[in-house]
């Protein structure tokens, strides 16, 4: 096992580990760091956490200081230099006609590079707006191609639940999401009620998934028969959340429809060949 202190670039961003330091520091701090594309500010995610040293692809980079007030007016800068760039890089892509959606601008901390983030359905040529832009911005740049769920987080929004979308608050990874999610949930599978702001499957169907698997263990199917209180009847809903069950009984003609805890209810039990209807031994 090794210590390691963690650090993220954005919000609920990737944890990437850095070596521990002798600095006075807590969650949330910012701190200075040495990146692949060289010197960058981070926030600090946690402090002296083991891990299995074969978990670590490389070696562990250095903390290079703690933030000062100089270092956190510098970041807020270029995010401002970034945010007012937005609009004049999109009129470039407009006028060169290409078919790519600038998601956002962004400086490197120390200066070396500007990094243009952007989402496109297709294949871009953007041999001539790169020459374009890296006069504009007498500077580097970097154009990275990212996909609609990377987009969503870094721009945000309110899901349909109307909380702020997961990947913006607080999920680092995008993990595998299926429609059989949305089945064991019992939700609707119109694309519309079960997709995100990105227009992919909405990423809560994924975390939640092991919830609904392990509540509706012990209960039976919709559609099914169960047990109850008051004899057997059909589960026609089940509120897992709520924990409650719908059951109807039939009745001669009438029929009945009554709620009872998921506590109460249980799949019944197919008479064996071994006794009677019950299923009970003789």
């Amino acid at each position: 096992m090794i210590k390691v202190l963690g650090a993220r670039f954005y919000q609920s961003g990737k944890i990437y580990y850095y070596e521990i330091v002798p600095y006075d520091l807590k969650i949330g701090d910012k701190i200075i760091v040495e990146t692949q594309n060289g010197i960058e500010i981070a926030t600090v995610a946690f402090l002296n956490k083991k891990i299995p040293e074969q978990n670590l692809d490389t070696p562990l980079k250095q903390v290079v200081r703690k933030a000062t007030a100089e270092d956190i007016k510098t970041d807020l800068k270029n995010k401002e230099k970034g945010k007012a760039a937005l609009h004049q890089v999109e009129e470039k892509v407009k006028k060169l006609g290409l078919n790519m959606n600038i998601v956002s601008v962004e400086y490197a901390f120390d200066g070396s590079k500007v990094i243009i983030n952007f989402t496109s359905e297709e294949r871009v040529d953007f041999r001539e707006l790169l020459k374009d832009l890296a006069s504009f911005f007498k500077n580097r740049v970097e154009l990275r191609q990212i996909g609609i769920r990377d987009e969503t987080k870094l721009i945000g929004g309110l899901g349909v639940c109307g909380q702020p979308c997961c990947c913006k608050r607080f999920l680092e990874d995008f993990g595998h999401v299926s429609v059989k999610m949305a089945k064991v949930q019992n939700l609707s599978l119109n694309p519309t009620k079960i997709s995100g702001l990105c227009g992919r499957l909405m990423c809560c169907l994924a975390y939640e998934n092991d919830f609904y698997l392990e509540a509706q263990k012990n209960l039976p199917k919709i559609g099914a028969m169960a047990n109850t209180p008051d004899g057997p009847g059909k589960l026609v809903d089940l509120n897992l959340l709520k924990n409650t069950a719908t059951i109807k009984f039939v009745q001669g003609e009438d029929t009945i429809i009554k709620q009872f805890s998921t506590e109460e209810i249980r799949p019944l039990q197919k008479p064996t060949n071994k006794g009677d209807k019950n299923g009970l031994q003789n």
